[in-house]
């Protein structure tokens, strides 16, 4: 079962104070909006999934904690991006002097920024060309490095601005240099070795 997708414009126009108020009251639910005002409601991902995502940010977390270079996220934090979609990476990491720019009400509720770093990871019941446009998204707001994890084929898409992506078959890690100084994501418990 993928994603489900709901058109609510013309009909309804969900402000970016009412989105939040629906994530709110609706906690159990992983909501996202399309720039257009599409509202996609994801279901709880496996086990399996659940376990390499948890991997994903984990490996993330400890670096940038050993670092002290930024914030990172988990899946979820929602952003709202510059095109006024509001997204949730299953990982994201924000450079320390933006995230300083923001408010303390800003930091409480949808980051008003796109990340720097995004991690997507592929889902079985996810459409590869809806994660690949959803990574084109990220770069096309502002993201300067994004990673989408294909467990199935056991392959890592590399985005970043002014390039096509980059595919590496079974690679058993991923530097994020320049952008993520020294961290290195360990791929061996994503592929569930």
């Amino acid at each position: 079962m993928g994603s489900l997708v709901l058109k609510l414009s013309p009909v309804l126009q969900m402000s970016r104070q009412q989105f939040y108020q629906l994530c709110a009251v609706n906690p159990d639910l992983k909501l996202e909006r399309t720039a257009q005002g599409e509202l996609i409601v994801m279901p709880p991902t496996g086990g399996e999934t659940g376990k390499a995502n948890l991997s994903i940010s984990g490996q993330l977390w400890l670096w940038n904690e050993s670092r002290g270079l930024g914030e990172a996220f988990d899946s979820s934090t929602g952003f709202t991006l510059p095109n006024g979609s509001d997204r949730s990476p299953d990982a994201a990491w924000i450079a320390a002097a933006r995230w300083q720019t923001l408010t303390t009400e800003q930091r409480e509720r949808f980051v008003p920024l796109c990340p720097d770093f995004v991690v997507e990871l592929r889902s079985p019941s996810d459409s590869l060309p809806k994660i690949q446009s959803k990574m084109q998204e990220y770069l096309e707001n502002g993201c300067q490095l994004g990673w989408l994890v294909d467990r199935q084929q056991q392959q890592v898409m590399l985005y970043g601005p002014n390039r096509n992506p980059e595919t590496l078959i079974a690679p058993q890690q991923v530097s994020g240099e320049p952008i993520l100084p020294g961290f290195t994501l360990n791929l061996g418990k994503v592929w569930g070795a």
